[in-house]
């Protein structure tokens, strides 16, 4: 029940990636001070982007230089394969360039080691500007501070077949708006298909267990708590679907590529996605695009998951002044704006997301996604914990599937996957 973050990211990065080392700690912050004529050379670092979008960041970089003048932005895109390794071994040379494209789980360990500025020390009039559940993706659990400006964002509904759904008996027009319902009509499906058709294709991750109420972390960021009695009732949940079919079972071994092909092909009833999954539909699919349904994120918050991008400025940066002032140009509203209408994705800065191209419907189906999803951006949360890395990922997801095949018990498969996720937290350092 997510989107995949290559979903997320489409023509602009692919799949994001934890940073490989975690540099040698420091204040968290490095020098707050970015007070000071905006002037000099810059570096700016984006995260392969260069290919769908050269014209719009050579004439945004034009734009700030003619505003600015004095200064010049070097730009820099780096290919997606390999780019926290990148990020990694530039931290460790003190190569990093002055303004970075980072994800949360990126900017975790600049920041530990101090080379990540506090934005809320070095630039706090421009916090207002941004949504609260924005400027808030770049905390970072047991330090004080924020440290990237909020860039994108982006979430996404469900869709689900109505064919499917009309052949197990079930209302194509209502589709499951709880947890309960989910599991019901996963249950039903399955049953009414002797196993052929399952509901759902990927097994619960950590913004899963979020999404449900499960806490997930204490609020020192010091350990994991995803094994309480509600993440235990989950996976017990998963396990009833596993063994009735209503979770394909093939699952275990799932990417999001894979579960969206099973969605194309009629052999899962639901999957989650964006407003970019709708021209696939409609190329590869379409008889499943007349008839696909599209519903809400199902949650027992109250709150959809978000994504979300930034732009980090080095706190070592010698031209800081220059380098908060263009990661602030690059996520301003206006910018955001105009980038959000070259590709689907949206803005995070306070406003924004009333503007008639995201309230305003014209029958159309992609219209119908954008003007939904950016609603629920408002109050939408980051449920993946910005320390839970690629590692703990792996780790949750083999207890998981311990316990979907009956090797353990679900509490016993989230006891162990938040033993290994604490031992693993302690070696970020």
């Amino acid at each position: 029940m997510r989107i995949s973050r290559r979903a997320f990211a489409a023509a602009a990065v692919a799949v994001l990636l934890p940073l490989s080392a975690c540099g040698s700690g420091g204040d968290g912050g490095g020098s707050s001070d970015a007070s000071g004529k905006v002037e000099g050379d810059i570096t700016f670092q984006t995260w392969n982007l260069r290919a769908n979008f050269k014209p719009y960041f050579e004439g945004l970089i034009a734009e700030f230089e003619k505003k600015y003048p004095g200064t010049e932005v070097k730009w820099v895109d780096q290919p997606a394969e390999g780019y926290a390794d990148k990020i990694s071994a530039d931290a460790a040379g003190g190569t990093l360039p002055d303004v970075v494209n980072v994800s949360p789980d990126l900017v975790a360990p600049l920041a530990k080691a101090g080379l990540a500025l506090d934005l809320d020390k070095a630039a706090p009039q421009y916090k207002k500007e941004y949504l609260p559940g924005a400027w808030a993706g770049h905390r970072i659990p047991g330090m004080t501070g924020t440290y990237a400006f909020p860039w994108y964002l982006n979430t996404g509904p469900l869709f689900y077949n109505k064919t499917l759904f009309k052949e197990a008996g079930l209302d194509p027009e209502k589709p499951p708006k709880t947890y309960d319902d989910l599991f019901a009509d996963a249950l039903t499906m399955a049953g009414k298909s002797g196993g052929k058709v399952a509901t759902l294709a990927n097994v619960p991750t950590i913004e899963d267990f979020g999404r449900y109420g499960v806490p997930l972390m204490n609020e020192e960021g010091t350990a994991f708590t995803f094994n309480d009695a509600k993440g235990v009732e989950l996976l017990t949940k998963y396990k009833e679907l596993y063994d009735a079919k209503a979770l394909d079972p093939q699952a275990l071994t799932a990417t999001p590529e894979s579960s969206g092909k099973k969605f194309l092909t009629g052999a899962v009833a639901m999957n989650p996605g964006s407003a970019l999954d709708l021209g696939n539909f409609k190329k590869q699919a379409p008889s499943l695009y007349k008839n696909i349904g599209i519903t809400d994120q199902i949650t027992s918050t109250g709150h959809v998951n978000m994504y979300v991008m930034g732009v980090m400025v080095n706190s070592q940066s010698k031209r800081k002044p220059a380098a908060v002032a263009f990661a602030h140009f690059v996520t301003d509203a206006a910018h955001q704006m105009s980038f959000a209408k070259k590709v689907a994705i949206f803005p995070s800065t306070a406003g924004s997301l009333d503007d008639p191209y995201f309230t305003k419907e014209d029958g159309t189906d992609e219209t119908r996604v954008r003007v939904a999803a950016a609603k629920s951006l408002k109050t939408a949360v980051n449920y993946t914990p910005v320390l839970f890395s690629e590692q703990m990922k792996i780790a949750l997801r083999n207890e998981v599937a311990k316990a979907l095949q009956g090797k353990q018990s679900p509490e016993e498969a989230l006891d162990n996957a938040v033993k290994e996720c604490d031992r693993l937290l302690q070696q970020q350092g």
